[in-house]
């Protein structure tokens, strides 16, 4: 905040909107773009490894792990994105306070759960209650990128399921008449031809995985859309010196201008890594370069 924003009632109006825009809840809305940027580098290559491991269980001649893999694809993908981060949450923050009990507090007698409520020590609780407010905050977005990770990961596992099937049979089985295993001719040849063949399907994956961070604010993260709706809104607590209107659609078309144009870069990205894969590829694509070309 600048030295001239001490009493807001005698600025103008630029002067007025310079200190409006500066106040410290302004910088956590400006660093909220950044933890979803953050989001998204992080979760999008984990969630990729989801989906390898998940596509390559699916493949296997191992009928437990390949029921394993598809289960895990069903499950997620039949379950509504919402319902699923609501319940996986929970159920997760439950699943390691219930083990730390286990071995924290052995002497416990109370039952854990009493009626609705999931009681446990209080040296199990995570974080702990002494903990300082950033460690909440690291421990629930490290919750929202496992659950981001682990529903993409299960689309990302069909997209590279159908990919890894769609690389031609008859290449497979040259490679292992020269000899090679199928282990080799997995990653030789299924694997380095597939992405292609998935990337299509990564892209629009990836655009979703971009829609579905607002759903942070339903995980109790103060994202974007937490504050857009926090600092649009005429009543709140956190504007006493700079009252306003209600400017929601102000906020909410600034989150609509950064979505469109992160989507559009991401597109630009994308479409540059199609051409650069395509090329020596008996595709539509890489047949349309090699003529360019010639």
């Amino acid at each position: 905040m600048f030295s001239y924003c001490t009493d807001p009632d005698t600025l103008g109006r630029a002067a007025w909107l310079s200190c409006y825009l500066t106040t410290g809840s302004h910088m956590s809305f400006y660093w909220s773009f950044v933890k979803v940027l953050v989001l998204l580098a992080i979760t999008a290559p984990i969630a990729l490894g989801f989906g390898f491991v998940g596509a390559t269980a699916a493949r296997s001649h191992v009928a437990p792990v390949s029921w394993l893999g598809r289960l895990y694809i069903a499950i997620v993908r039949g379950v509504p994105d919402i319902a699923f981060f609501l319940f996986f949450v929970i159920a997760l923050d439950q699943l390691f306070e219930y083990g730390r009990h286990r071995l924290m507090c052995p002497e416990w007698t109370d039952p854990i759960r009493q009626g609705s409520d999931f009681i446990v020590c209080a040296q199990a609780k995570l974080p702990l209650g002494t903990a300082p407010e950033w460690v909440h905050e690291t421990y629930g977005f490290f919750l929202a990128v496992f659950t981001f990770a682990i529903v993409f990961g299960a689309f990302a596992a069909n997209v590279l399921f159908g990919a890894m099937n769609a690389v031609p049979r008859a290449q497979q089985e040259t490679a292992e008449a020269y000899g090679m295993t199928r282990r080799q001719t997995f990653w030789r040849v299924v694997v380095p031809q597939m992405w292609l063949y998935a990337l299509p399907g990564l892209s629009n994956l990836w655009m979703v995985l971009i829609k579905a961070t607002p759903l942070l604010f339903l995980l109790g993260i103060e994202d974007i859309v937490y504050w857009a709706r926090e600092l649009g809104g005429t009543k709140t607590a956190r504007f006493t010196d700079y009252p306003h209107g209600d400017w929601r659609m102000w906020y909410f078309l600034a989150l609509l201008v950064f979505y469109l144009g992160f989507t559009k870069l991401s597109e630009i990205a994308l479409g540059k890594l199609t051409t650069r894969l395509s090329h020596g590829q008996a595709t539509t694509g890489g047949e349309a370069l090699r003529k360019a070309a010639a």
